[in-house]
């Protein structure tokens, strides 16, 4: 019998720690060197964050990570049954940082999209949908990527970097298996993707999806956050949620 006891307490104490790890509010501050970072761009920030799905961003976000020169929502910011006030609440919070820019996720088509597009834009966010933002300092360009989700076939690199104009991009997409498309030529340095949630649950090695974290690949920097939320169970084991602020370097 003490043995059973022993198992449902530790069993219990797993769930909370897991419940736990899918409801942390961490920043994680990294550095990236980009070789063409024009000079006007050098110590930029970025606020990476995704798949935010049923949560509400934290206060304690906000004040960890203080100002940011951009705010990229990186796909999954909703899912079934959330509604437009908790989007409306999320981005009123993300842009007390910096200017919001917001790429699709798979479970963004969960809701009436045509509402969160509306919704998302009334609160001053900008939608990169296979499309370019140009950034400007000082007659020097940055460019910012968006495309729309690869696991439901939306996204066209091709058609995203046809108002490309600086030789400096960097890319914004839900999926990190946007990764295996791009080429030399397109001139992007750093990838910044979310949508696997780190595996959510892994067990060492394990995980049912691709490992959060920092990847070079031949032509860019990939970063695959594990993401801010959780779906289906609010539960994570090896993959805690995380946010990121990036500061670009030369």
């Amino acid at each position: 019998m003490i043995f059973f006891y022993l198992f449902t307490l530790a069993g219990i104490s797993l769930l909370l720690y897991m419940y736990i790890e899918a409801h942390r509010n961490r920043v994680i501050y990294d550095s990236i060197r980009i070789s063409k970072l024009p000079k006007s761009f050098e110590n930029y920030k970025i606020f990476f964050i995704s798949d935010v799905h049923k949560r509400i961003v934290s206060e304690k976000i906000i004040k960890k990570s203080g100002e940011a020169d951009l705010v990229v929502i990186g796909g999954d910011l909703v899912e079934k049954g959330v509604s437009m006030k908790k989007v409306e609440d999320n981005i009123k919070r993300l842009s007390t940082m910096g200017p919001v820019f917001f790429v699709w996720g798979n479970n963004d088509y969960d809701v009436d999209t045509k509402q969160l597009s509306s919704t998302i834009e009334n609160e001053g966010a900008t939608i990169l949908d296979n499309t370019t933002f140009s950034i400007k300092r000082n007659d020097e360009i940055i460019d910012l990527v968006g495309v729309n989700d690869t696991s439901l076939g939306f996204a066209s690199l091709e058609d995203a970097l046809k108002e490309s104009r600086s030789s400096c991009r960097i890319l914004i997409s839900h999926n990190p298996d946007i990764s295996k498309r791009i080429s030399k030529q397109d001139n992007i340095q750093l990838v910044l993707t979310g949508h696997t949630h780190g595996g959510q649950i892994r067990i060492g090695p394990l995980g049912i999806a691709k490992r959060g974290g920092w990847y070079d690949e031949l032509t860019h920097t990939l970063l695959v956050s594990n993401g801010y939320g959780a779906t289906h169970l609010p539960l994570r084991l090896g993959a805690p949620s995380q946010t990121h602020l990036i500061t670009l370097v030369r």
